[in-house]
């Protein structure tokens, strides 16, 4: 990647209609992380089976909280499904925890799932696991095969929106017909 390539930190990747894989079709990546050594996104509109109570009662956790329980967990992507994210609007005072952008915070700790499960957590959240990797360059050569289009991101997008609408919001903003994608890349 060169200088001149444009960060896609902060952003979004629609999936477009290019990608057929189960896992990122009609995905909405949120990009954690895009330099020369790769990038590192979340899938934030695809929720998986479990809920937070799932995930708390493997972590030995309490929480008496049902509105707390029954959040969705979202699957981030097909990389250490293992592992666990918090993507979250409140200021970072956990461990491992990053700001990604101004108002978007990612933390990799057990203490921000403890402070959820008693009340103290972020206002707004998303408990994600697993996430999207793309090697050196391999993210540009997707975007140039027309996979992916890139948006502008919020937290009202992040949190607010229900996970079914939120690929059709990102790709609202953008003020085009899907009709209109050509399916076949070129280069002039």
């Amino acid at each position: 990647m060169t200088q001149q390539t444009a960060s896609l930190v902060d952003k979004c990747l629609i999936a477009t209609p290019a990608i057929k894989d189960p896992i990122f079709s009609s995905s909405l990546v949120y990009m954690c992380e895009h330099n020369e050594n790769g990038s590192m996104g979340l899938v934030v509109n695809h929720e998986t089976s479990q809920v937070l109570q799932d995930i708390f009662e493997q972590l030995n956790i309490d929480c008496h909280d049902e509105s707390i329980n029954s959040q969705p967990v979202y699957i981030g992507g097909p990389v250490q499904l293992e592992q666990g994210f918090v993507l979250h609007s409140s200021p970072s005072h956990w461990q491992n925890s990053i700001e990604v952008a101004s108002g978007i915070h990612l933390t990799s700790s057990i203490d921000i799932l403890q402070d959820i499960a008693s009340g103290k957590g972020p206002d707004d959240y998303l408990v994600i696991l697993g996430f999207s990797g793309w090697a050196s360059g391999q993210l540009e050569s997707e975007l140039q095969q027309n996979s992916w289009l890139t948006s502008a991101c919020s937290a009202d997008l992040l949190f607010h929106e229900k996970p079914e609408d939120k690929w059709q919001v990102a790709f609202d903003s953008l003020g085009f017909d899907l009709s209109s994608l050509s399916p076949v890349s070129g280069n002039a």
